[in-house]
């Protein structure tokens, strides 16, 4: 089995690498990363720099918040480019601009490296129960390498197409989840103000044609008031700006996605980006006078 590098082990990053190690992967974590003591207390090994870890490495995963932190400990004098071997994979898992993952394929490919970027979708459940789906960019020969890797994280896994693929996909992923999420919280403030009962609205709404898995998972959240971060909204809005920047750039008109952003926006000029997405709801609320 292929040593794994992992790098990101946060809300996502922390249960996908555990799945790994149970997995029978031997698993390399950065020491500094506050998760990393309950990971090499699962069995994983630690070392000093993102560099250190490519080097001990078959295959190196990212999973990081935005652009900015993949190119960083890409690029960085003790990153991951200054360590990693000719013949290994590098799979980005994070969720970044379709461009920037083009540009790492690059940077990857002059290190005689294969690189794959694979975001995934399914939150921190998915996460934790190893039913992600993974939408992947790159070549055949470099997704065929990872599948077994995949196939401990997630369930529904697809090569999309070329580089950058995965991240375009993962764009209208996130186009429709804030959308769906913005739906269920106005019809929810709508269902409020006209004295329905929520659970009852849910259950029978389930069993029609607005069924979905945003209203089954978020509209629970919302008639439990539980906000507790699977995805904060400060992430899901900077996903949104890529969709919307990608959309500036191809000359397509996002209408519905600039309106959640916009109201994404209003919720972080709250003080409230760390809360779950389905907090729409809570912004909704206030402006009906809830």
């Amino acid at each position: 089995m292929e040593k794994i590098g992992f790098i990101g082990l946060g809300i996502m990053g922390k249960p996908m690498a555990l799945h790994l190690l149970k997995a029978g992967f031997e698993v390399s974590v950065l020491e500094k990363n506050k998760a990393s003591g309950e990971l090499v207390a699962a069995g994983a090994v630690s070392f000093p720099t993102a560099s250190d870890i490519a080097q001990n490495s078959d295959v190196v995963i990212t999973m990081l918040p935005e652009s900015d932190d993949v190119v960083d400990v890409l690029s960085h004098t003790s990153g991951v480019l200054n360590g990693i071997r000719q013949g290994s994979l590098f799979i980005d898992m994070s969720t970044i601009e379709p461009s920037s993952a083009k540009s790492v394929c690059e940077w990857m490919r002059e290190k005689g490296v294969d690189a794959l970027d694979a975001p995934v979708s399914g939150g921190q459940a998915g996460a934790e129960a190893a039913t992600l789906s993974i939408m992947a960019g790159g070549s055949v020969q470099g997704f065929q390498r990872a599948l077994p890797i995949f196939q401990v994280m997630g369930k529904n896994i697809v090569l999309v197409g070329g580089p950058g693929s995965g991240q375009m996909t993962k764009a209208c992923n996130q186009m429709i989840v804030g959308m769906t999420i913005q739906a269920v919280a106005e019809a929810f403030t709508l269902a409020q103000k006209a004295g329905l009962d929520l659970e009852k609205m849910r259950e029978v709404l389930l069993g029609g044609f607005a069924q979905s898995r945003i209203l089954d998972l978020h509209g629970k959240r919302i008639i439990d008031r539980n906000f507790a971060p699977g995805f904060r909204i400060r992430l899901h809005r900077k996903d949104m700006g890529i969709a919307l920047a990608t959309g500036k750039e191809l000359s397509v008109p996002l209408y519905g996605t600039s309106q959640v952003a916009a109201q994404m926006d209003a919720l972080l000029a709250q003080g409230k980006g760390d809360l779950d997405h389905s907090a729409i709801a809570l912004l909704m609320e206030q402006l009906a006078g809830i």
